[in-house]
């Protein structure tokens, strides 16, 4: 990689960090281009240069928030473990939700507001990458690695239990008086998540690898 192109994706990285710390606080329609170049240290015009307008902007910080989750169950094939595959997407996606728990609230703002800015990339992109797993998680039963289940119910049953942690995390802590996730947090919940949901597949939880 040349110097000036690292230097762009330096750039890039930053304007979309600043952008998703903006959107996160004020929402689409709050926030402002030119508070998001001071929040990137960049002037106004490097953000139109890159990205032309806030419209293109929030959908690129959107698409990659969905491209950062869909990662993880990507590379599943038929041929893979259920049990380990599963047990690993449950503890990952709630780490997320932990970690990165603003991202997880930009996107389901945007979903429940009707999707407007990202209605051709749910269509377009998530659909047939959502259909493929389909097809995995059909393959598994197929084989008998699993009971039959409905697989696009579990796929949701799975992000909206994950992603619940970020998106009513404020409620979460009103009810348990915590002002913040742990290790521990962790842990216990995506035991008790994992248990649940690989027991209602027929599945066994895995043991934790050394």
């Amino acid at each position: 990689m040349s110097k000036r192109q690292a230097n762009r994706e330096e750039i890039f990285s930053r304007i979309l960090e600043a952008a998703e710390i903006e959107f996160g606080l004020k929402g689409f329609g709050g926030a402002s281009l030119q508070h998001i170049a001071e929040r990137a240290g960049l002037p106004k015009p490097n953000i139109v240069y890159y990205f032309q307008s806030k419209a293109n902007l929030y959908k690129q910080v959107l698409n990659n928030i969905a491209d950062s989750w869909n990662d993880l169950f990507d590379k599943a094939s038929i041929e893979d473990d259920p049990a380990v595959v599963l047990d690993s997407l449950i503890r990952t996606k709630l780490r997320q939700s932990f970690e990165c728990g603003r991202s997880s609230r930009i996107f389901a703002q945007e979903v429940i507001q009707g999707a407007n800015h990202i209605g051709d990339y749910l269509k377009e992109d998530l659909r047939p990458w959502f259909e493929s797993r389909l097809g995995v998680i059909e393959g598994w039963i197929a084989a008998g690695k699993m009971r039959r289940v409905d697989p696009a119910a579990l796929i949701f049953m799975i992000w909206s239990t994950t992603q619940h942690y970020a998106d009513f995390e404020s409620q979460i802590f009103a009810l348990t008086g915590k002002d913040q996730y742990d290790e521990q947090d962790l842990i216990r919940i995506g035991d008790t998540l994992s248990d649940i949901i690989l027991r209602g597949c027929g599945l066994q939880v895995p043991e934790p690898s050394a």
